[in-house]
C-alpha cells in the first residue's frame, strides 16, 4: 500500500450517476464517424504565473530549500485569462474572453467564433452536434433560442462530468505547454500571446486522439454504473 493524493473530481449524487449512465447506454453504439462529428466546447482559465495544481520535482536527501525546488507565486497570482474553445475533428478554435462571460457574450462567441469554424472547414450546423455541458449561461433561453435558430442539433450532456469532455484534456495539454516556459509572462498581454502561440502549435492528431478515446470513455462509465472515471 502507497500514500497518494486524492484526485479531486466534481460531487456526484445520485441523480448524476443516473444521467451519465443514460448517456452512456445512448452512446456505447456511436461509431467513430459518429464522435467525428461532434463539436465539443468548454472554457477555462489560465493564470499568470501556472496552473492552480501541484508540481513536483525530484529533492536530494538532505539538499537545502533553493530556487529548483520553489515555485514563485504571487499574492494575487498576477491576474489570469479566461479562454473558450472548441475542438472538431478537423481542427480547432478559440475565443479570449473579456470580463465576466454571460449568456450574451456567449452567443457572440458562437456567433463569430463557432460559426467562422465551422465556415473553414466547409460544415454547417445540419453536419454536427454541438457539445456544451450545463453551465446555466449555456442553458440560458438566449443561448438555447440561438441554437434553435440556426438549426444546431445540441448533445444531451450530463452535469458534473468534465471526464467525458475530451476538450478538458486540451486545456490540460495547453497548459503544460505553457508551464514549459523558462520565465513566465511579464504581462497579461504576454499571457494571452504565448497562448495563442501554443494554441496555434497544437497538432491536430492530438485532437484526434483525445476524440477516439470517447468509446473508452463510454465503457469506463458504463462499468463504474455512472461514478467517476479515470479520465
Amino acid at each position: 500500500m502507497i500514500a497518494v493524493v486524492k484526485r479531486k473530481c466534481p460531487f456526484l449524487k445520485q441523480q448524476h450517476k443516473k444521467k451519465r449512465l443514460q448517456w452512456a447506454e445512448r452512446c456505447k453504439e456511436y461509431t467513430l464517424e459518429d464522435w467525428k462529428r461532434i463539436v465539443w466546447t468548454d472554457e477555462t482559465k489560465i493564470n499568470h504565473l501556472g496552473s492552480d495544481g501541484r508540481e513536483w520535482v525530484w529533492k536530494d536527501v538532505g539538499e537545502l530549500l533553493n530556487d529548483r525546488l520553489v515555485k514563485s507565486t504571487v499574492k494575487f497570482e498576477g491576474g489570469n485569462v479566461m479562454m473558450w474553445g472548441c475542438m472538431l475533428w478537423d481542427g480547432i478554435e478559440y475565443a479570449t474572453i473579456e470580463g465576466n462571460m454571460d449568456a450574451e457574450l456567449y452567443c457572440a462567441i458562437l456567433e463569430d467564433e463557432l460559426q467562422q469554424s465551422l465556415d473553414y472547414h466547409d460544415k454547417s450546423s445540419s453536419d454536427i452536434i454541438f457539445q456544451q455541458d450545463n453551465n446555466p449561461k449555456h442553458r440560458s433561453k438566449w443561448a438555447d433560442n440561438w441554437l434553435k435558430e440556426h438549426g444546431f442539433d445540441v448533445m444531451k450532456w450530463p452535469a458534473q462530468s468534465p471526464d467525458l469532455n475530451p476538450i478538458v484534456h486540451l486545456w490540460w495539454y495547453l497548459k503544460r505547454r505553457l508551464d514549459e516556459y523558462e520565465h513566465p509572462p511579464s504581462s497579461q498581454h504576454q499571457l494571452w500571446e504565448h497562448c495563442e502561440v501554443e494554441w496555434e502549435k497544437i497538432p491536430k492528431e492530438v485532437c484526434q486522439n483525445l476524440i477516439m478515446s470517447m468509446p473508452k470513455r463510454v465503457a469506463a462509465v458504463l462499468e463504474a454504473k455512472g461514478r467517476h472515471t479515470k479520465y
